[in-house]
């Protein structure tokens, strides 16, 4: 019996499309999409020893912009801002910057003291402060096996 190995260019490229498509989405695709079609500004979340900090990336608003909600569990950051049209003699040769409404939702964990979150929005970020409970505060524990 012949073993013979068939290299069908066809099968290989549609296969491989797929792989990128499903398990190798390009990130700058993604962060695009989350970007502009959903209008998701990046957020870093950070885990300190004493709190969690929430760092939101949303250049061009101004404090009274934002809208922060604490609803049982779920704490919502959405803006608004409306654009402001200027009756000036200038003509625009191109208009590139805009400001989109975004909301996002995130769930909070019991671990969260909710009487004593702070916001701040500093040089394009808004930052949220979210302090750890103080009985969520305890330290690791090694386990013997008995």
């Amino acid at each position: 019996m012949t073993l013979v190995k068939v290299n069908n260019p066809i099968n290989r490229s549609i296969e491989g499309m797929m792989k990128e498509i499903f398990n190798e989405f390009p990130t700058a695709l993604s962060k695009t999409f989350r970007e502009d079609v959903l209008h998701f500004p990046p957020v870093n979340i950070t885990e300190m020893e004493t709190a969690y900090l929430l760092e939101m990336a949303a250049p061009g608003f101004e404090k009274a912009d934002f809208k922060i909600k604490l609803d049982g569990k779920l704490l919502s950051i959405s803006t608004e801002k409306k654009e402001e049209t200027q009756s000036t003699n200038e003509k625009l040769i191109r208009k590139e910057f805009s400001y989109k409404a975004f909301s996002r939702s995130f769930t909070i964990d019991d671990k969260i003291d909710m009487e004593h979150i702070n916001a701040k929005y500093e040089n394009g970020v808004l930052s949220l402060e979210l302090p750890k409970k103080e009985n969520s505060k305890t330290a690791a524990k090694e386990i013997n096996i008995q």
